[in-house]
């Protein structure tokens, strides 16, 4: 079954699948703390929330932290297509165009994107793009 991106269904549906594929994202070659505004998104959507690679895995979750390495603001359209699709271009379009700010230890953020994901996160990748309407 599809969920809305960012909808508290879609929410829990990730959160499932986390458990399913607890390796994903286990190869980030830096421990990164990065809260993540989400503007512009439906009603019911989710705005606050987290990504920690300090334990080992890429944890996305609701929330922010209070000791962030990072913050970043996005909005709705471009944060699916980051999270959901993994369209790199559409990061660079959006930050050439304004529409991601980005506050705090932007080497980390580098590293971060930089790093190619491994079978486990593209495993990951594609059961959270098949659960996404």
């Amino acid at each position: 079954m599809a969920h809305e991106f960012l909808s508290p269904e879609w929410i829990a549906a990730v959160r499932s699948l986390r458990d399913q594929h607890p390796e994903a994202g286990s190869a980030i070659p830096v421990a990164v703390r990065m809260n993540l505004i989400v503007n512009e998104g439906p009603a019911g959507t989710l705005s606050h929330a987290h990504v920690d690679s300090s334990t080992g895995a890429l944890i996305v979750e609701e929330g922010h932290l209070d000791e962030a390495d990072l913050s970043v603001t996005v909005d709705f359209l471009t944060a699916r297509a980051l999270l959901v699709e993994g369209n790199p271009q559409a990061a660079m379009s959006a930050f050439m165009a304004g529409k991601i700010r980005i506050e705090g230890d932007m080497a980390k953020l580098m590293v971060l994107q930089g790093a190619g994901p491994d079978e486990s996160a593209m495993a990951f990748a594609e059961a959270v793009r098949a659960i996404t309407a």
